[in-house]
């Protein structure tokens, strides 16, 4: 009986959290394939995750929560640029010419965290920053709506 306990919770865990998470990209061409082949928008994210505050904040009060997960499945391919300046965090010097890439046509003034919304062709749709308004009003933000 203990055995079938632990079997249904390890069950249920590996569940809950699969879940909740989510795909980020972290190459371009699979994004906008994604995105054309399901007709949604891809949210690029430029983000520094070991030592910029708003992309951190960004990561737990947005990208980590499960409402954004729920929103995201079927509303957005998303797509990250990580830019991260610790050793143990390194990129391969692939992934880094790929984001590096991004930013020349992204993010040129280098902000981060920086949101960009873009259409299926790569075509920016809008840009946004880190703002402390909560998953809710930060997923209005993305879709265009105004605080």
């Amino acid at each position: 009986m203990k055995k079938f306990a632990i079997m249904v919770l390890s069950w249920i865990c590996i569940t809950t959290n699969h879940s909740s998470a989510q795909k980020w990209n972290t190459d371009f061409e699979t994004a906008k394939a994604e995105a054309t082949q399901q007709s949604l928008p891809i949210l690029l994210v430029f983000q520094g995750s070991d030592w910029n505050a708003g992309s951190i904040k960004l990561e737990r009060e947005v990208w980590s929560t499960p409402e954004f997960a729920s929103y995201a499945k079927n509303h957005l391919v998303l797509l990250k640029a990580d830019f991260p300046r610790r050793k143990r965090n390194a990129l391969t010097k692939a992934q880094q010419k790929h984001n590096k890439f991004l930013a020349e046509q992204y993010n040129r003034n280098g902000y981060f965290p920086l949101v960009v919304v873009l259409d299926q062709n790569g075509t920016t749709i809008r840009k946004l920053g880190y703002k402390k308004v909560g998953v809710k009003k930060y997923i209005k933000l993305i879709e265009g709506g105004k605080l």
